[in-house]
């Protein structure tokens, strides 16, 4: 028993950070059961938030909110497409891609740090964070030993361990726990893919201890564990679930390396809340059993530009909204929440007598600013780039695009109108003849088909503009390609010939629009507008007036927007902003008329 407590005073002194504040090398280590900071048994309490989500200006601003919560690390994803935006282009300096910075404020800030690298990460980012060029082969298979996937992991882990080795524990930084792939076990079973990562990992310096993290069921654990490596519980909320840890390897400490204050929401349902009791009952049998534990996500932020993935379990398509707000103790614009302020009280009560926690750092301002109409701009049709003439349609990474949308063209021979059915199509459609809009076709919602009707022209113009929407995240449907995957068939003719235009729809693009009026009444419409500001200040830009496309602040992509909700605010962070006028440009798939937008303090009402 005096061992015991002697190890909750250990871990609740760490709790304050002080080691952290120690320069020098330390020691992270596992035993049977304990965590050892310096040999001494340490209890990590994580708030886990992602920099590439969250505007770099904020980064300390987030993990002084961790800290004053209660928190003595912070976990933190990095994302591979995002650290290789293109094939062979790393970017480790340019904003919110210095990873390196994000760990350095983490130490500054008194901060452990638990490194989430991938190659896989899942977390609701697009493709679950692979880099989309990886689909420009064919055949590829991902998270195994196909070579081609691990040319391209070996490069990133060489990149990456460059850029994170000199923050090792072990070379005076904050990083005390590297993690091997992500719940491998709801994959796949090729344990030689881990054994290589692990060894990639050491090969190239990262010499501190590792760890999977899988569901707490055998076959998860017994797919996604390596022997050495601690066992990470997605999440680990009672006795069995620790016990089903210690059953697969008795030899490593287990943890709770995903715990839930919240919850991830997707286009067309409900804002996903589900509420302070049960995370605080679960932090509070891990804080009572000394167990270590990771918040899953302390502060979620935002999936900016074309960055938010989708799941595919059983419910068909579900492609996640642009806030990743997620119901988190500190909400999507930094403020403290109710759960927050729950979760607060319960740490503070763990701390040794006359110790306290660190004051809640102010919030960030916010502002509103007045509604401000928009006025037709240009048209998408207007910028259409020198076509690629194609026989059959292709998916986006064929045609080496990314993300954005794509325009197939053809003319109709043989069949004239009729039964209209895209194999496949991923992800949104907008379907016109003549020139004239015929309808949608949505993935989410199982739609494959659309009717022709007939027409009086001799040859036709079939014309779809396809949308690709967040790359599938999770599980076994993760192969998910953009755009018209198969063919498309009329009354069970294959259509052949097509014109292929494709728009990536950059920040450049965007910047080099130019106003025009050639076809000013198809839908697919470019609006725009300045706005004065005397002030800045986080904003949400309310799009209800609007149906579903982009947002572009100061050139800045603000993400997706799309009627059916529940999201209808965008989060816009001050630093993207100025003092003075500040262009606004939407592009919607539908939209005919020009309609206002204005700022909002909050995500909702």
């Amino acid at each position: 028993m005096k061992k015991l407590m002697l190890s909750g005073m250990l871990a609740l002194s760490c709790l304050m950070g002080q080691a952290v504040h120690a320069q020098g090398k330390h020691s992270f280590a596992l035993s049977k059961t304990a965590f050892l900071l310096d040999g001494k048994p340490f209890q990590m309490i994580s708030g886990e938030m992602h920099p590439a989500r969250i505007p770099h200006e904020y980064w300390r601003h987030r993990i002084q909110m961790a800290k004053a919560m209660g928190c003595n690390t912070i976990a933190a994803y990095v994302f591979w497409n995002y650290q290789e935006p293109e094939k062979g282009q790393f970017d480790f300096t340019t904003g919110n891609h210095n990873i390196a910075a994000f760990i350095k404020i983490a130490q500054e800030e008194g901060m452990w740090v638990i490194l989430r690298p991938g190659p896989y990460v899942c977390a609701e980012w697009e493709f679950g964070g692979l880099p989309p060029y990886l689909l420009q082969t064919p055949d590829i298979k991902v998270r195994c030993m196909d070579p081609r996937y691990m040319e391209a992991v070996t490069r990133y882990i060489e990149h990456l361990a460059a850029e994170v080795k000199p923050l090792l524990v072990t070379n005076g930084g904050p990083v005390i726990m590297t993690q091997i792939e992500n719940e491998y076990g709801s994959y796949g079973n090729d344990k030689n893919y881990l054994y290589a990562l692990k060894d990639l990992w050491l090969k190239n310096g990262i010499n501190v201890p590792f760890y999977t993290a899988d569901g707490p069921t055998a076959y998860m654990l017994e797919a996604g564990s390596v022997p050495g490596a601690a066992i990470g519980l997605d999440s680990g909320g009672s006795e069995a679930d620790f016990a089903a840890a210690a059953k697969q390897n008795p030899d490593v400490p287990s943890f709770s390396s995903e715990s839930y204050p919240g919850w991830l929401t997707h286009w067309g349902e409900e804002w996903q809340r589900p509420g302070t009791a049960g995370i605080v009952k679960e932090v509070k049998f891990l804080m009572d059993t000394k167990r270590s534990f990771n918040l899953y996500v302390i502060h979620g932020g935002t999936n900016f530009g074309y960055s938010a993935g989708a799941n595919s379990g059983g419910k068909g398509y579900q492609p996640d909204v642009t806030s990743y707000d997620y119901d988190a103790p500190i909400n999507e614009q930094g403020s403290a929440t109710p759960k927050y302020e729950a979760l607060r009280q319960l740490l503070a009560s763990y701390l040794p007598k006359g110790k306290k926690l660190p004051p809640v750092p102010a919030a960030i301002p916010a502002i509103s600013f007045p509604a401000v109409t928009l006025t037709p701009f240009t048209s998408v049709w207007d910028h259409l780039p020198e076509a690629v003439h194609s026989v059959q349609p292709q998916p986006f990474e064929s045609y080496g695009q990314d993300y954005g949308f794509m325009v197939y063209k053809t003319s109709l021979i043989g069949h004239k109108s009729g039964k209209l059915t895209i194999r496949d199509l991923h992800d949104y459609a907008t379907v016109f003849l003549n020139g004239k809009y015929i309808g949608k076709i949505d993935r989410r919602l199982g739609e494959k088909s659309i009717d022709l009707p007939k027409s009086d022209v001799q040859n036709p113009v079939l014309e779809i503009l396809v949308e690709g929407m967040g790359r599938i995240n999770f599980a076994e449907a993760m192969i998910d390609r953009k755009g018209i995957t198969d063919r498309v068939i009329l009354n069970g003719m294959t259509l052949m010939n097509w014109e292929v235009y494709g728009l990536p729809m950059t920040e450049k693009y965007v910047s080099a629009l130019t106003p025009s009026a050639d076809h000013a009444t198809k839908a697919g419409q470019f609006f725009k507008a300045a706005f004065t500001l005397d002030k800045t200040g986080d904003t949400y830009i309310d799009m209800s007036a609007y149906k579903k496309g982009i947002v572009w602040v100061n050139g800045h992509n603000l993400g997706r927007y799309w009627e059916i909700g529940p999201q209808k605010r965008l989060y816009c962070p001050a630093p993207w902003l100025k003092k003075g006028v500040n262009e606004i440009i939407v592009f919607d798939l539908h939209q005919d008329v020009a309609a206002a937008v204005k700022g909002d303090q909050d995500l909702e009402d």
